[in-house]
Parts: C-alpha cells; sequence; structure tokens
C-alpha cells in the first residue's frame, strides 16, 4: 500500500512515516506543495495524505492541481485547521476525507486503510463550453459536432480553460497548472500554444472562444465564444 505524504511539521512527519512503515504501508514523504504536484504526477500512489498548510503551493492548491490533471488517488486532508468552511473547501476541491491535528494514529491508520479499500476510480467528466466540448475520460474535442485533434499539451491546455471556463487565469497559474509548478521556462510558450488552441477551436468555426484579459490573462467564454 503505497502513501504519499506531504507534511513540512518534520517532527510529525517523520512520526508518521514510522508509524506507518511500521503498520505496513511505503510511505513517500515530501514538505512542500510543487514537490506533491510532481510526485503524485509522476508516480502511483494508493492514497495520499494532504497537509494544508504547506510552503510554495498550499495543499488546496495541491489537491485542485491534481484533479484538474485528471489525478483521482484517494486524499485524506490532514491539517491543524478544524473550520467548518475548511472541511468544506477540501471537499469541494475533490478531497475524500479529513482529519484534523492532534489525531489518533489508529484512527488514521483506519481513515487510510478504508479510502484504500474504496479506491479511487477515474471520474470521467465530459466539460462544455456552448459547442465545445471536452471528454476527458475520451481524451476527445469536439466543436458543433467536428472532432478537433489535439497534441497532448493542447488539451490539457484547453481542459485547464474549460476546468476554469468564465474565470481569468494568469500566465502563472496556467504554467502551473498545465506544465509544472517549478516551470522555470519563457512564460510566453502560453502564448504560443493558446494561439495554436484558437487555429484549431476557433477560427475554423468563426468564434472566440479563448479571450484575452490584457494585463490579466485569458479567459475561456463559458457559453463558447
Amino acid at each position: 500500500m503505497r502513501v504519499l505524504m506531504v507534511e513540512d511539521e518534520l517532527r510529525l512527519a517523520d512520526t508518521v512515516h514510522r508509524g506507518l512503515t511500521d503498520a505496513g504501508f511505503v510511505v513517500e514523504l515530501v514538505h512542500d506543495g510543487e514537490n506533491a504536484v510532481w510526485a503524485a504526477t509522476e508516480h502511483s500512489y494508493d492514497v495520499i495524505v494532504l497537509d494544508i498548510m504547506l510552503p510554495k503551493l498550499n495543499g488546496y492548491r495541491v489537491l485542485e492541481l491534481l484533479r484538474a490533471r485528471g489525478i483521482w488517488t484517494p486524499v485524506l486532508m490532514l491539517t491543524a485547521k478544524d473550520g467548518e468552511y475548511d472541511q468544506t473547501d477540501a471537499f469541494d476541491l475533490g478531497a475524500d476525507d479529513y482529519l484534523t491535528k492532534p489525531f489518533s494514529f489508529l484512527v488514521l491508520v483506519a481513515r487510510l486503510r478504508a479510502l484504500i479499500r474504496r479506491g479511487g476510480p477515474e471520474r470521467p467528466v465530459v466539460l462544455t463550453a456552448g459547442d465545445l466540448t471536452l471528454d476527458v475520460a475520451r481524451r476527445r474535442v469536439e466543436r458543433d459536432g467536428r472532432e478537433i485533434t489535439l497534441t497532448p499539451r493542447e488539451f490539457g491546455l484547453l481542459e485547464f480553460l474549460m476546468r476554469h471556463r468564465g474565470d481569468t487565469v494568469s500566465k502563472t497559474e496556467i504554467l502551473a497548472g498545465v506544465w509544472d509548478p517549478a516551470f522555470d521556462g519563457d512564460p510566453n510558450v502560453v502564448e504560443v500554444y493558446v494561439r495554436y488552441l484558437r487555429k484549431k477551436i476557433d477560427t475554423p468555426f468563426a468564434r472566440h472562444a479563448i479571450e484575452t484579459i490584457r494585463g490579466m490573462g485569458y479567459r475561456l467564454n463559458p457559453e463558447g465564444g
């Protein structure tokens, strides 16, 4: 049973790591949000234990990025925050369980085993914006009933924009969600791929789904342009 544990309190992380290992889990430990996204994207886990208050990217953002990338590994949020709205935010973003500190180690183990038994089946979604549709599970994009062929990066960019349709998203947010949170290349690569997308999903249909919000970023028109 492979566990990714994301916790920046070193003493607590070490204690839980040793306890879970003794309980028969194989545990990988990371201490910040960027490494959590990378590990969960590059490797397969049975369950993720995710703190909210993390350096670089907080737990909410990590969870949002993972779900946006179609990573449905069960996630248990482990945090000192215990407000009702904190729990609601976590569940709305796709968390599967929530445990507040201080906690019983036996309860943690029991909940992890329950999440692993339940599993994390893929949750296929068809995203829509007017007559533009994106089928996450089938990796298929259509407009006005016609299939559109996209590269993997173009598909990832369109999926990100459609999951945030109606919202203005910055280049930084797009790079973190589609490329990598630690991306240190030329941010203008976003403009290049937006242009590629427009040539495929907008221009042939005389539409303007992807809007440029000057000085802020991009917005996908929820009506499809």
